[in-house]
This record gives C-alpha cells, structure tokens and sequence, in this order.
C-alpha cells in the first residue's frame, strides 16, 4: 500500500492513498490519467488518487474473471464460505480505520461509518453460514428405478455497479453472496469512494482470495469507465449484472440486459412514505422521522420522502419536528463526529438538490426551513466546524405538498422532506401508494388492525411498524418494486437464488428408456372382492 502526504491545509485529515485497479490477482494501472478523490467534508483533502479506467481496462477485467471461473466454482463451498469469514475478521481488526476513511471519503458522521463497517462484517458471518447450507433437493419421480436431484450452480461472471452513499456495504451485499456461489465479480468502484474500495480490495489480497475472483475497476460513471461497463453486457462479458442506482440508468441497464436474456438484479430510487396517525406515540415518530428524512443527510434510497400525517394530529406533530429540525447539530464530521449529518457526497448532487427547490416555488408549496447552502455569512451556532470548502446545504422542510406536485413524486437525494396533511387513514394509504416508486415504507400507529390492513396495502419491497424507513439487517431481503427495483433480493438466503441457477438432474438406473407422462401408469389398481355395503 502506497501513501503520500497530503496538502498541508488538512494534513491533519490523514494521508493519501495512491491506488489501483485490481485485476488478475495484480494492482495494476488504467489506460487513462488518473484522478483525485477529494472528500466532500474539505476539497482541499485528497483521500486517494486512482485510475481512470478506459474500454480496455474494462475488457481486462472481464477476461480475468472469466479465466478464474472454472477453478474458483470447483472450490469447496464451504471453504469458499470459511474465506468469506476471514474476510469479515480482517474488517473487524480494521474497523476504525476503514470507517475513518468512510467518514473522509463521503461526508458521513462516524458512528454511520461505523455500522457501515459493521454491516459489512454481518453480511461476511452471515454467508460464512450460508457455506454450509446452499442446499438443493431430491425430488421423488413418478418412474421406478429414477432419481431426480436438483443443485445450485454458478452463474459466471457477475458485474457490480453501485453508488457511494453506503460504498462498502452496498457493494460488499452483491460480492459476498456472488463470491460465495462461486462466480466471480467485475466490480466498477465509485467515483466517489474509490478509496474505501480499494481497502476493501487489500483485506481480501490480506486473507488470499485467489487471483481473478475479485476484480476492481476505477473511473467516472455514466460519461466514464460506468459506460463501458454497462456496454460490457452485449459484449458477454457478464452473465450477471448487479447495479445500485438511479431508475433512469437501470432501465438502460434492464434494456441491455434484455436484449441479451440475462436478468438483473436492479436496486433503483425510492420516495418513500411514512404514515403518522393520532393514536402514535410522538415522540418515537417525531425521531424516526427525522432519522428518515437526514440520515446520511438525507442521500439513502430509503430516506422518508412523504410523511403523510394525520390532520388530527399535524398541528402537534409539526410543531414537535420543526422544533427537532431546529435543535440538529450540524456540520463537518471530521472536526464533530457527533454532528447529525455532515455535507452531500459530491458537487453533482449538491447542484441537483439545489434545482429541487425551484419545483417547490413553482408548485407554490411552503418552505418551513431550509432552501439554502450553508456559509460563513448564514451559519448558526448549530452549525459546527470548518464548511467553507464542502459541500453543506441547509436541512429543509416543506408543508403543503400533495401527489400531484413534483415535490412529491421526484427523487430527491439530500435532506429534504414533504409534510402532507391527510383526513384518514384511506387517504394516507392512497397517497403513501400514489408514486410509482415501491422502496420503503413506514407506519406509526398503535391500532393492530391498521397496521394489519398497512402490512397488507403498501406496496412497498420493506415496511416497519413504529420504526423508520431507513435501516435493514444482514440477513433480511433488501429490495424494492415499481420503479425501486425488478423484484430481485440482497442479503439473507434470498441472495443466493440471484448468484445461482437451478441444475435439475434425472439419474436413471433402470437400463431401459422411460418416458415420463408416457411410460407412466396412472391406472395402477389392485382388484379385490366387492365388499357388498348394501347388505350391511
């Protein structure tokens, strides 16, 4: 592992890594110029320095895959599991250290770095588990002297694409499972968080995955390394592909996939509701909410978009956030690692939260807060540390706001939230399904049988009672439907059906053809002496 030092100004941030593809098993260079990954805390801080990919770097990587496929599919499953488990030991012994460099490389607070890390670990036992039960079946035939099994195989090569708001764990949840099935991964890092990738890249060249398994390229997304990943599809390099992102890239990604009869598994956006009913306990729903709604300022696919409120309990219900909103100690994460968001990962998406606020003054809805970046000249003293050179905006809250504004039915990653005053739980469940989006849901409610009906009507891939949007588990099936998602799963055993395929096999012993349906007898009927009920 190379390192330089930093720009004086932020030394104290920690060094520079100097990284790499990996590729065969080797660090290795890209065709093009390299580029800077600066963190969004303080530009001036360069967290690592890597290659920019081209055409040709993609091709290398795919052919490395392919070359390690046969022998690592011939691995043991359980000792592909055991390996997958030291892994999960080795970010264990690193754990601060690479959730340090998460907070540095997107902006995260430290604790969210942290059970980032943590989740990563999980996911890593987890399949550790799944080693020893990726069971398939024997299944009885309707001819003598046959047996049926079925088995799961590997699919091949697997391509991985995802953001860089949750870069280790979102990514790690397709390679571990697809590593596990014995396929082997082209995984395209962020252009956001090539650093903590490439870590994750030296904990398993540390545990000695074999060469191959594993390749990570490095570039810009779709005006970059992103275009000749996707293009990859109808070359055949893949057999798989796993992409974490916007609905508008997925379905590029689907309608490449399509041509080539591949399914893939698409984790895409969300404008996810959260139902408030009178009978909720406020407080509980007031903190949910606001977790929702500026977790990770506010930049999850599972962040709280719409919080439907019952009308009989908006006026205090809004009072109670607007007052929690105000009391949010803000700022840069590195200097306050207890600050409840720091900035937005990028310049990018800064620009594109910005444009959001014109929607809301077009569409004549209410700003309560918010509607600004943050400066030396408009900070607050809940506003902590050096912002000058990030990228830091104003939480911001808007009331009013009804299904048919683009307030509510846009995307919009950044912390940000609609308020939505509705007259019953009817209506709260026909605006909380009136997007075309189906990510995460919510409910705060005490009353079982709305909660039953809730369970029943949302649509919706996750839902928590009393609890918030954002936040799953290692083994529970993350994904959504509608323009979140094509159906498939990450994480639990659900993961395994997207990294394999079923293998039916007919193992007959009866030296002889048999043809079921045909060769069958489905009259099988002994006779025996009628039994007369009539003179009973």
């Amino acid at each position: 592992m190379h390192l330089k030092e930093n720009a004086p100004s932020v030394a104290s941030h920690g060094r520079t890594v100097i990284g790499f593809n990996w590729i065969g098993g080797r660090e290795v260079e890209g065709d093009l110029p390299s580029f800077d990954s600066r963190s969004p805390i303080d530009t001036r801080d360069t967290v690592g320095i890597f290659p920019e990919c081209g055409e040709r770097d993609v091709e290398k990587a795919a052919k490395a895959a392919a070359h390690a496929f046969p022998s690592w599919s011939q691995v043991p499953l359980p000792l592909r599991g055991a390996l997958l488990g030291r892994v999960g030991e080795m970010l264990a012994r690193h754990k601060d250290k690479l959730a340090a460099i998460i907070t540095r490389e997107v902006g995260k607070p430290l604790r969210e770095a942290l059970g980032e890390v943590q989740e990563t670990i999980d996911l890593c036992h987890y399949f550790l588990g799944e080693g020893r039960r990726l069971h398939g079946q024997t299944i009885p035939s309707e001819l003598p002297n046959r047996q049926i099994t079925t088995y799961r195989r590997p699919v091949g090569v697997v391509a991985v694409m995802a953001g860089g708001v949750f870069p280790l764990s979102t990514p790690a949840a397709r390679i571990l499972p697809a590593i596990l099935c014995g396929n082997t991964v082209v995984w395209k890092a962020s252009e956001d968080a090539p650093t903590i990738a490439y870590l994750f890249a030296r904990c398993m060249m540390d545990v000695g995955l074999p060469p191959g398994v594993l390749n990570i390229i490095n570039g810009k997304g779709r005006t970059g390394c992103g275009k000749f990943v996707v293009a990859g599809i109808d070359k055949g390099f893949y057999q798989k592909f796993c992409f974490t992102g916007a609905t508008s890239v997925g379905r590029s990604i689907a309608e490449a996939a399509g041509r080539n009869l591949m399914v893939p598994s698409l984790e895409l956006s969300g404008k996810n509701p959260m139902i408030i009913m009178p009978d909720c306990h406020l407080e509980s729903a007031v903190q949910g909410a606001l977790w929702g709604a500026f977790g990770s300022a506010g930049q999850r696919r599972t962040s709280v978009g719409n919080i439907l409120i019952h009308e009989d309990i908006y006026g205090p219900f809004r009072n109670a956030f607007m007052e929690a909103v105000a009391g949010m100690e803000l700022g840069n994460p590195m200097a306050y690692p207890d600050v409840f968001f720091g900035p937005m990962i990028n310049a990018r998406l800064t620009k594109v939260f910005e444009d959001h606020w014109s929607y809301g003054v077009e569409e004549e809805a209410a700003l309560l807060c918010g509607g600004a970046r943050w400066t030396e000249d408009n900070r607050t003293e809940k506003v902590h540390g050096h912002i000058v050179k990030g990228h830091y905006v104003q939480p911001c809250v808007w009331e009013g706001v009804t299904p048919g504004m683009k307030l509510f039915q846009t995307e919009i990653l950044g912390p940000t939230v609609n308020l939505c005053r509705v007259e019953s739980f009817d209506q709260a469940m026909e605006w909380a399904n009136a997007t075309p989006y189906g990510l995460a849901s919510a409910i705060y409610t005490e009353d079982r049988a709305l909660i039953e009906r809730f369970k029943r009507e949302i649509r919706a891939g996750l839902s928590s009672i009393n609890n918030s949007t954002s936040g799953s588990e290692a083994h529970v099936p993350y994904g959504g439907m509608g323009w979140s998602g094509n159906g498939t799963r990450e994480a639990g055993p659900w993961a395994l059906d997207t990294y394999t395929r079923w293998h039916a096999v007919n193992d007959d012993v009866s030296r002889s053809l048999q043809l079921p349906q045909i060769d069958t007898d489905y009259g099988i009927k002994h006779r025996y002496e009628a039994s007369h009920w009539e003179k009973l």
